[in-house]
């Protein structure tokens, strides 16, 4: 199939994971449009044939599914509803796809605002880092319409291979809030495994690859475990986006009347390290909490 018997596609935020996801739809054989506030993170894209799109506006009006990944709710909120956003200048019967980690009651507003211009919703949050996105295996979880995800699949396919369907608008973020509260605590036990072993006197490396065989085995662990390692603190995932992940999760629980003591434990040690000049270090730098 050739691009012209395909659909054209928009896709906004090109950093450590939407770069890897836009080139995986390029590389499907979509008309790709692109945009993201610093041009020069498009310029690979743009070399392989992707369009430039001065604004979210130009995409909406070029593409028939756009996928958004990109900041804060307050970034969402700006680029979906905003004087140049998509739902404000989007035609009825596209199809309007955020994988932001956001507020699952924002989720459900834009949800509803596009409904009413006849323009399909879906909120598609994922998990796996840079590498599931570079390598197309991320967890894909998304709330809105069921005959929406189903006209949406084929391109998910193209970026992840977990891909579930949770129910109305905001189903997607509440699911990926629940991945979030759980891998915070499981940092904290890395980490302080790690430490421990190290305290002790024995082999890390050697620990790590047997406890990943057993009943501690987890993806932070065996992802993350051989970076520290390494101190390769480098960004699969933002320390400054997890305490944005992990305030919408404890503002929604709050909601709903739920107290989360060990997801509020994890944000005092990540807003710590922040403050520490680590809010551009990957996840697994909460290890340098200890030292």
């Amino acid at each position: 199939m050739d691009n012209k018997q395909k659909p054209v596609v928009g896709f906004i935020g090109l950093g450590v994971m939407g770069k890897s996801m836009a080139g995986h739809i390029l590389n499907g054989g979509y008309p790709l449009y692109v945009y993201t506030r610093t041009k020069e993170k498009a310029a690979e894209l743009l070399d392989k044939g992707a369009i430039w799109a001065a604004t979210p506006k130009e995409i909406a009006h070029q593409a028939k599914y756009v996928f958004t990944i990109i900041g804060t709710p307050n970034d969402v909120e700006e680029v979906y509803l905003g004087e140049n956003g998509l739902i404000t200048n989007g035609k009825e019967n596209t199809y309007f796809i955020d994988m932001t980690t956001s507020s699952p009651t924002l989720a459900q507003r834009l949800y509803e605002e596009g409904k009413k211009k006849g323009i399909h919703v879906l909120d598609a949050p994922v998990s796996g880092g840079d590498i599931g996105a570079k390598e197309a295996r991320l967890a894909i979880m998304v709330g809105g319409d069921q005959k929406d995800f189903d006209a949406v699949l084929p391109l998910f396919q193209l970026m992840g291979k977990n891909i579930a369907y949770f129910g109305k608008g905001g189903s997607g973020q509440h699911t990926k809030m629940a991945n979030q509260i759980a891998i915070a605590p499981t940092m904290i036990g890395v980490c302080e495994s790690l430490i421990y072993a190290k305290k002790a006197g024995l082999n890390v490396q050697k620990v790590v690859d047997l406890i990943s065989t057993g009943a501690a085995a987890s993806f932070s662990l065996s992802s993350y475990a051989p970076r520290i390692l390494k101190e390769d603190y480098s960004p699969g995932f933002f320390i400054k986006h997890f305490i944005k992940d992990m305030t919408i999760a404890l503002n929604e629980a709050e909601k709903m009347n739920l107290d989360l003591p060990g997801l509020t434990l994890a944000k005092q040690m990540y807003e710590k390290l922040a403050k520490m000049g680590e809010e551009n270090s990957g996840t697994q730098a909460l290890y340098k909490y200890w030292q």
